[in-house]
């Protein structure tokens, strides 16, 4: 398939430091098609707002939501405003370098995948704390084991799907459990993970990092329930 535009969804709560520098880097990187950005703030309270209004021109879109939801609603509610035929998230907090989306898009343009994770074990890296590793690779193992799979880094942000498959997808997560919740949906129906490796530069809960060890729970139920829910709910 020859895709033509990348949606780009930037969710985003309290991240008034970091989500200037963040868009300005997904709209210069270079790519081989046309772009747009989408920036969902999830009820920022510091500031963000302000900074995103002065960033919305003809390639970036600002949409608010008046509460915050958490990053599973600002997701879905970015995956619904994205007009590309392909899309990927972004974070606002500067971890991924949105350099590595040609070598993403390469496989799905040779048409050989229709989705592609950015796998940050396999790339240039900040290495992350221990027990951040150990939850992450244990996810992933999970992941393979119950789906039959050999998933390196589920929880990676980097999902890059084709638009129409991604869509499809009946979403329900509120919360961070939109990351499992993607990847067994789409596994469960059918579709394989074509993995790249990506740079990553994590940060840690001092320097703002929201995700925490109590988020592993609920990925973890995520991922058990959807392997054996029936599928037929998968869909919209």
């Amino acid at each position: 398939m020859t895709y033509q535009k990348l949606s780009i969804i930037i969710p985003a709560y309290n991240e008034r430091n970091t989500i200037a520098e963040s868009v300005r880097r997904a709209r210069d990187c270079d790519l081989p098609i046309e772009r747009e950005v989408v920036i969902v703030d999830d009820g920022s309270t510091d500031g963000t707002r302000d900074i995103i209004a002065k960033l919305e021109d003809s390639t970036v879109r600002v949409v608010l939501k008046k509460t915050n939801g958490g990053k599973g609603t600002a997701i879905r509610r970015g995956f619904d405003e994205a007009s590309g035929d392909v899309i990927v998230v972004h974070d606002a907090d500067l971890e991924y370098d949105p350099r590595d989306w040609v070598n993403m898009l390469r496989p799905m343009q040779d048409g050989v995948a229709n989705v592609v994770y950015g796998s940050r074990f396999t790339g240039e890296r900040r290495n992350m704390m221990f027990w951040h590793w150990i939850g992450n690779r244990f996810l992933s193992l999970v992941t393979n084991v119950l789906y039959n799979t050999t998933v390196s880094d589920m929880e990676t942000c980097y999902k890059m799907v084709d638009a129409e498959l991604l869509k499809s997808l009946s979403l329900k997560a509120d919360k961070f459990d939109i990351e499992p919740e993607i990847t067994a949906k789409l596994l469960r129906l059918g579709n394989r993970i074509y993995e790249v490796p990506i740079r990553y530069a994590g940060r840690e809960i001092d320097e703002g990092k929201k995700i925490s060890w109590r988020d592993g729970f609920p990925a973890l139920w995520t991922l058990v329930r959807l392997r054996f829910t029936p599928k037929k709910g998968f869909v919209r």
